[in-house]
């Protein structure tokens, strides 16, 4: 049996007596009504029954087709480059004829490495509207772990920027199944390489190329349209084999949501209006590319990229370009949070600050709505899950600042024990499972991989969770970051939690050292704010005074900077572990 957790400590925000105006399952009997926009069937996938949204896009090629629509309306902010949604579109098309020049077919994998540029969602569309299956390498790899992601792939196209192409280019010789290199802002191609400037001309003048259609292709909801590669921390990356579904349902996903978050309010749905989104994570990110890029797209919203995350720069462009929507992960929530500069910018156009990819303090949840007065979003996903299945705004988080939200209805989750078979009671924790039309169909190439995580429908998720019995999701702990402190279990995350809720702690992680005799002992990593500082001590009398005691950091250590992640914003204890032994 798992040990059971109790719920995070805190205070709620006050909500008024009659919220909520409607449950969630009058919200859902409301909105998802025979005819009604978010109306959902049960269609065969993989052999296995599951529910889809009706009305979702049947691929993204339809996507591509809902942005087109939006005319002249601004797409892309890249420094001091502007794309629209018609010369988005325009490329688009273009860059998918050059690829059909260059034999690209359905099925064919292209890959993708480069930094959030206007070129990237050019590309990935251009490539799936093919049928072609686009790989989006992370940009943060080095070159030999790009060159496993070109081999593991089969990429036949490369589609890079010239800073990837210097890391990638010592390992030519190992890429034999690679055929064609493009590159994006090279000055001058060297020998089997072509720069997309030639095929495509520079982004400014995107808008000046010919109006053209989409290749015309035949495109099933469930045909594979991606390979993303995880962030496992041990052993080599596995390849989430996305399909055309998993990523359009992202699209109805958002907007549900949304909605439920309103009429839980009591408010009437609003019209649509276009809104500016800060987008600071990588796109080769399933919450960037998934859950940000697609619904953008669909409804017309802005997105302003940024070379690398600086806050201060970030409050520049809030104020500039009057953002309504960022955040990616907890740590840049704290850094606009807490930063000295922030008071000289005029942060009001800021109407949510939301995040994944990562746990967050029930503080955080808090301190966005009273220093913002913005309303803070928060859900839960994962590379095997296209990103959403849970989703959090609103009153909603702000009264229950530990979990992740609901699963929307066409997602189902399911508490097991160890011997993942026996179902945990609401309250309990154990082993989370999901399943819906976001989950991928495997991993590439990989079927031992595939069949211990895919079973039936579900992705064993390797999270800690448990459902209350109104059906939120409080995710506890990744299970093989549990501290088990002579048979005790500690669960980094509310440990982390009772942390973040002290003045100074801006950034915290809990790790296991070994001990002797009862196995494991907790260690905490904090970041403080700038300006601030605390003490070994303080902080451990700080937990002390929330928690059991033997949950108190037997060590606690202070990193100047904010503490190491990846680029899907997880932090790397396995790093962390490591600076106990100095």
């Amino acid at each position: 049996m798992i040990e059971t957790m109790e719920p995070a400590a805190g205070p709620s925000i006050s909500i008024p007596q009659s919220w909520p105006a409607l449950s969630l399952g009058e919200i859902e009997s409301l909105l998802c009504a025979p005819g009604g926009k978010f109306e959902y069937e049960t269609v065969t996938i993989g052999g296995v029954p599951t529910k889809v949204w009706t009305h979702a896009p049947a691929n993204l090629a339809e996507i591509a087709r809902l942005g087109a629509a939006h005319g002249d309306a601004t797409f892309i902010v890249y420094e001091d480059e502007r794309v629209s949604f018609d010369a988005w579109f325009r490329a688009v098309a273009a860059m998918a004829a050059y690829l059909q020049s260059l034999g690209v077919s359905k099925g064919d994998r292209v890959a993708l490495a480069m930094r959030n540029l206007p070129e990237w969602p050019v590309t990935f569309f251009a490539v799936t509207v093919l049928g072609a299956i686009c790989v989006p390498l992370n940009a943060w790899w080095t070159g030999g772990e790009l060159t496993y992601g070109l081999v593991n792939s089969g990429a036949k196209v490369l589609v890079c920027d010239a800073e990837r192409l210097e890391r990638i280019a010592p390992h030519r010789a190992d890429l034999s199944a690679l055929e064609h290199v493009i590159v994006a802002r090279l000055d001058e191609a060297g020998p089997g390489v072509a720069r997309i400037e030639d095929a495509i001309g520079p982004v400014a003048g995107y808008g000046g190329l010919p109006e053209r259609a989409l290749p015309e292709v035949a495109i099933a909801p469930d045909d594979p349209a991606t390979i993303l590669y995880t962030s496992g921390t041990t052993g080599n990356p596995k390849g989430a084999l996305g399909s055309h579904r998993n990523l359009t349902t992202n699209i109805m996903t958002s907007a549900y949501a949304a909605a439920r978050s309103v009429l839980r309010r009591g408010d009437p749905l609003p019209d649509p209006v276009k809104k500016t989104i800060l987008t600071v994570i990588p796109l080769f990110h399933a919450t960037a590319c998934s859950a940000t890029l697609m619904g953008a797209i669909a409804a017309g919203h802005k997105m302003v990229f940024m070379r690398r995350w600086d806050t201060v720069q970030a409050f520049g462009l809030i104020e500039r370009e009057r953002v309504h929507a960022t955040g990616g992960v907890p740590t840049i929530a704290w850094q606009l949070l807490e930063h000295p500069d922030r008071e000289k910018y005029d942060l009001s156009s800021l109407e949510s600050i939301a995040y994944g990819g990562a746990p967050s303090a029930p503080e955080l949840v808090r301190k966005i709505h009273e220093v913002f007065g913005a309303l803070p979003g928060n859900g839960w996903g994962m590379t095997e899950t296209s990103a959403t299945v849970t989703s959090h705004s609103g009153e909603d988080y702000l009264n229950r600042p530990d979990s992740a939200g609901p699963p929307v209805p066409v997602a189902d989750l399911r508490i097991t024990d160890e011997d993942g078979v026996t179902l945990m009671p609401p309250g309990e924790v154990g082993e989370l499972w999901a399943r819906g039309p976001m989950i991928v169909h495997g991993y590439w190439a990989n079927p031992e991989a595939s069949a211990a995580t895919f079973v039936e429908g579900w992705v064993r998720t390797g999270d800690l969770a448990r459902v209350d019995a109104d059906g939120f999701l409080y995710v506890v702990d990744r299970a093989k970051d549990i501290v088990i402190r002579g048979g005790e279990n500690i669960y980094s995350s509310e440990v982390e939690n009772a942390l973040y809720s002290h003045p100074a702690v801006t950034d915290a992680a809990v790790v296991g050292l070994p001990h002797r005799t009862l196995g494991e002992e907790p260690a905490a990593v904090v970041h403080c704010t700038p300006g601030t500082c605390a003490s070994e001590a303080e902080l451990q009398d700080w937990v002390r005074t929330r928690l059991a005691a033997f949950k108190v950091p037997v060590r606690v250590l202070f990193l100047d900077e904010t503490l190491p992640r990846n680029a899907n914003g997880k932090i790397l204890k396995k790093d962390l572990k490591a600076l106990f032994a100095a």
